[in-house]
């Protein structure tokens, strides 16, 4: 469960960007195909070169064998294909799997080396929720300028900064921390950071702390931190 603590309107990104944030920090997935015989070939794919302007996955070629002896008899619009993403936090915690983006459509050649998928759908899976998106408006949509460096932050936030975890989460409103073993950090965007707070029994809430200011950079994260902290602190003492 996520309880939002809301200082504008925006505070989450739009399912768009965070599906084409998810597309821009991968870097494997899975691919599910139907050969011209209907046999189903499932493969890990390492690599995924780009999302083009007509939505399209242009992907590392596995050079699986199996695959390549497909790909030469499909048809001219490709082989049938699912490709799945799994977002999963950098920071080692239960239940890392943040988000599942999924798409069906068809996958062909394109040049040496390199594989480019047509989706025809997209899904985005968070939670019990399952969201079908537009590939425009997927195609659209621009990645959180933090998803490159996101798991770096992340890292550093948890294994140096345990009292500055504690102060944001104490921000939020009528949320009860006595029973908190611990609060590790689990996502970062430029509009906000989310926040698990570990109790007993293996029980977790996943809280988000919305920045006032979106960041436009890494280097303006501890900035976005500090304001929170300094109008928290300046609320105090009214």
């Amino acid at each position: 469960m996520v309880n939002p603590v809301a200082h504008q309107e925006h505070q989450e990104l739009t399912t768009a960007e965070r599906a084409r944030t998810i597309l821009a920090a991968a870097d494997t997935l899975t691919l599910t195909l139907t050969t011209t015989t209907e046999a189903r070939l499932r493969l890990d794919c390492v690599g995924l070169y780009a999302v083009d302007a007509a939505s399209r996955l242009i992907l590392l070629d596995p050079a699986d064998p199996r695959l390549t002896a497909a790909l030469a008899t499909a048809p001219h619009s490709g082989l049938a294909a699912y490709a799945e993403f799994t977002d999963v936090a950098p920071v080692v915690v239960r239940d890392r799997v943040r988000a599942r983006l999924a798409f069906s459509g068809r996958l062909g050649g394109a040049g040496p080396d390199t594989l480019v998928f047509r989706p025809a759908r997209a899904a985005f899976a968070e939670d019990d929720s399952v969201r079908v998106l537009d590939v425009t408006e997927l195609a659209a949509a621009a990645p959180d300028p933090l998803a490159g460096v996101e798991a770096e932050l992340l890292s550093h936030l948890d294994t140096g900064h345990a009292d500055l975890l504690v102060q944001l989460a104490e921000m939020v409103g009528e949320l009860d921390l006595s029973d908190v073993a611990d609060i590790r950090p689990v996502r970062l965007d430029r509009r906000g950071l989310v926040l698990r707070l570990e109790r007993a029994a293996d029980e977790y809430e996943d809280v988000r702390i919305t920045f006032h200011t979106h960041a436009i950079g890494p280097h303006e994260v501890g900035h976005r931190i500090q304001e929170l902290l300094d109008v928290a602190a300046a609320r105090a003492h009214r």
